[in-house]
């Protein structure tokens, strides 16, 4: 069987790879001298590959075909290749395995991470609610305190019962009665009742000698200027202690606020004591 040009000219370079080969693996055990590739050792090697691929031309014109068998080890190291391919092969498919995972675990992260956001959402709404809550509890818990508190202090829980009942107590047990006033102070601070238990405290005072501490009951009954019936009287109260305490410019003062606000409506009993300590404190 006649062999074609081509296929003769593949043979001579599979013959020379054959002998780059075999140079190789002998070299491999008695190391060579490194040739040096110029351009003159590169054209004489073309030329041997033109003379070897001419003389196996020439052979197989002549019936005598040339046949090249493979060197083994050559086979053995296309054996290796293969097999390195196929285990690049089987890495790459583990490589796409392992990607195809990282994916899958990042998608649930993902959304592992938005149900983790939902779940602190929902648990500081659950932390304002439970707060709100204990708040709310807070302050039942402190008016109930305060009334139960309040409850103690009014015996009757009304400021106008509380207060009728501390002057009667007042007449037969002074001490008590005074007592019970200032509770009713303390208690309904806010009401008329509270202010006119203020004010009486002050007569006790006043009674007991102290007339600067009989003023600052006074003052502190006729916050806002109230305009209760004994208004009137206990702002004349306040002006007298002013001025025995030597303040007779606020003695003044407050006989100013009387004549503005509770002199029209009061007596005359009440008015002649208003010219008098008029003229005591030298009001102009």
């Amino acid at each position: 069987m006649k062999t074609s040009p081509k296929t003769l000219r593949a043979l001579a370079l599979a013959a020379v790879a054959l002998a780059v080969v075999g140079g190789t693996v002998v070299a491999q055990t008695q190391p060579l001298p490194a040739i040096q590739w110029d351009v003159r050792r590169l054209d004489n090697l073309d030329r041997n590959v033109r003379r070897l691929e001419r003389a196996l031309i020439q052979r197989n014109n002549q019936g005598d075909p040339v046949l090249v068998e493979s060197d083994p080890e050559l086979i053995a190291l296309q054996g290796r290749v293969a097999i390195m391919d196929q285990r690049l092969r089987d890495m790459e498919q583990t490589v796409q395995r392992v990607n195809g995972d990282l994916e899958r675990l990042t998608f649930q992260l993902d959304e592992s991470g938005g149900d983790n956001t939902a779940l602190r959402t929902r648990l500081a709404d659950a932390e304002e609610r439970i707060a709100a809550l204990e708040a709310a509890r807070e302050a039942a818990e402190a008016a109930a305190r305060e009334a139960a508190e309040f409850a103690a202090r009014s015996p009757t829980g009304d400021a106008v019962t509380d207060l009728a009942a501390a002057r009667a107590l007042l007449a037969s047990d002074p001490a008590r009665g005074r007592a019970a006033l200032e509770l009713v102070a303390s208690t309904w601070a806010d009401t008329p009742s509270g202010r006119e238990a203020t004010w009486r405290i002050g007569d006790i005072i006043r009674a007991e000698g102290d007339q600067a501490g009989a003023v600052q009951q006074y003052a502190q009954a006729l916050q806002g200027w109230p305009t209760e019936a004994w208004a009137g009287e206990v702002t004349l109260k306040l002006a007298r202690g002013l001025e025995a305490t030597n303040r007779d410019a606020q003695a003044c003062a407050a006989l100013g606020e009387y004549q503005r606000r509770y002199a029209a409506t009061s007596t005359p009993a009440l008015r002649d004591i208003a010219a008098r300590t008029r003229t005591q404190a030298g009001c102009r």
